[in-house]
């Protein structure tokens, strides 16, 4: 074997393991959906150049064409391409257990591949280095299924061990991780209570909050749950079994997936498909589908509410509890606050937390990261609202930063998994409140161009070109408003 070939079977090796960084990488953004990746990626330009173009010069070219070329292709096209696009992502690749047990089957699969072409066939034909690829994604699905029906019946396992564990689900369109977390300091006063962290909302992620992280004393888990399909509230329903149940606001979010409201509604009602349900709390707007049957374990919220107030310093309304009217003030930011504030209250009253307890943990409340929280930095005030998505919230952050009278300034990529009929309704409150707007990311970069007309407009396709331009362009008394937040595969 000479030299050449050595070198063509190493080629060939960097070029599928380059094949699969960038497969990977796109399957872990979409929660390893093949049909995600394919029909809801923003940037189809990117399968084209990093996966679809280098994949037909590498069968067109392969040994018995010009294996020159397909050199030339790699190592100065393809991978210096595919190392700049890796490194410019702000959301690169997790080496999971996931991840890393794929790579394990890649590389097992070619070297097994490399012994028979060189031993036994005395081939050098690249097709082959392909079925490795291939065969290493099936191996890999099907491992990771086996393996996760495995871990489930572990987490049920679990939960059916924790004596006299109660467990509350929360879903909404938009609000369940503030509920989740607001709910949380509240019946921590009084109960050992564990919440599943951050924004870990689907089923493979609750489960594996359940085997590593859920504490043997726990008496209340809190548990958030999302959706991207019909189905996915009801699986979640079926492994916790839960006591208790907060369906939020429902929206359109995610529209783009669920294709109309209608079904987004039904999939966030399967919340209430558990057997041991004992109570639940709706928000009131939400539409009751017609095939389920109401009954006393539901109450809707919030109850009455009077003098609501909501500025740049503090959030205070009066809820009504049982006929009576109760004051609520808290450093917690952002009028639609309101509404998850008084669910959280609602059920903590319901599992017997003292009022006045209640109003103490509201005034000491710990902001919620990236949800419209409020920092002062080098004399500039920075509302941080990157995790508000949804229509509502935008336009909350954007009213509170009108409240401001110095110079404005808001950086978005508009609404994402929306409509453009909420992307206009946004770009006209951004026109009439901000002076300077920076447009983020390429996908809602007309349509928030056409109708912001007056302030000062800015499109950054690049995030990485955004810190230095607010050092540069930003002063001493602007407010600076993170309205939403993309990675920039969006």
């Amino acid at each position: 074997m000479n030299w050449l070939v050595v070198f063509y079977f190493v080629s060939n090796w960097i070029f599928i393991f380059a094949l699969a960084y960038y497969l990977q990488t796109n399957l872990q953004w979409y929660n390893y959906s093949f049909y995600r990746v394919i029909t809801k990626h923003h940037k189809q330009i990117w399968h084209f150049l990093y996966f679809l173009l280098p994949l037909a010069l590498f069968i067109a070219v392969g040994p018995s064409n010009s294996p020159t070329l397909l050199f030339i292709s790699l190592y100065l096209f393809y991978l210096p391409l595919l190392i700049n696009w890796a490194i410019g992502l702000d959301k690169k690749l997790v080496f999971t257990r996931r991840i890393k047990t794929f790579f394990i089957i890649l590389f097992a699969f070619m070297a097994l591949q490399q012994y028979v072409l060189v031993f036994f066939l005395q081939s050098n034909n690249n097709i082959f280095f392909l079925l490795s690829l291939i065969f290493s994604l099936i191996c890999s699905y099907c491992f990771e299924a086996i393996l996760f029906n495995r871990y489930k019946k572990q987490a049920q396992k679990k939960l059916n061990s924790i004596k006299d564990l109660k467990i509350i689900a929360i879903t909404a369109s938009y609000g369940k991780t503030s509920i989740k977390n607001f709910l949380y300091q509240i019946l921590r006063t009084q109960y050992q209570v564990y919440a599943t962290p951050r924004s870990v909302n689907t089923i493979k992620g609750i489960v594996s909050d359940i085997n590593e992280n859920l504490p043997p004393h726990t008496e209340i888990y809190i548990v958030e749950a999302g959706a991207r399909q019909k189905g996915d509230i009801a699986e979640i329903a079926h492994l916790l079994n839960h006591q208790y149940g907060i369906i939020g606001e429902v929206g359109e979010q995610h529209l783009e997936y669920f294709k109309k409201l209608e079904n987004i509604m039904q999939t966030k009602f399967e919340l209430l498909e558990s057997n041991r349900l004992e109570f639940a709390l709706i928000f009131k707007d939400n539409t009751f589908p017609q095939y389920l049957s109401k009954n006393k374990k539901i109450q809707y919220f919030p109850t009455e509410l009077r003098n609501e107030q909501a500025n740049l310093e503090e959030t205070s309304f009066e809820l009504e509890i049982e006929q009576n009217f109760y004051t609520f003030k808290t450093n917690i930011l952002g009028a639609f606050n309101i509404h998850n504030l008084s669910a959280a209250i609602l059920l903590g009253h319901h599992l017997k937390i003292p009022i006045p307890t209640m109003q103490r943990v509201l005034g000491t409340l710990q902001p919620i990261p990236h949800r419209l929280t409020k920092e002062v930095v080098n004399g500039k005030m920075i509302l941080d609202s990157s995790f508000n998505g949804n229509l509502n919230g935008m336009l909350e952050s954007v009213r509170i930063a009108g409240l401001y009278d110095g110079r404005k300034v808001i950086i978005t990529p508009g609404i994402i998994e929306s409509d453009e009929k909420s992307n206009i309704t946004l770009a006209k409150a951004i026109d009439s409140t901000f002076d300077m707007a920076i447009i983020t990311g390429e996908l809602n970069s007309h349509i928030l161009s056409q109708h912001i007309r007056r302030p000062q407009k800015i499109v950054l396709k690049d995030k990485s070109q955004l810190q230095n331009f607010l050092l540069n362009s930003t002063y001493k008394g602007d407010l600076i408003l993170f309205a939403n937040d993309a990675p920039n595969f969006i």
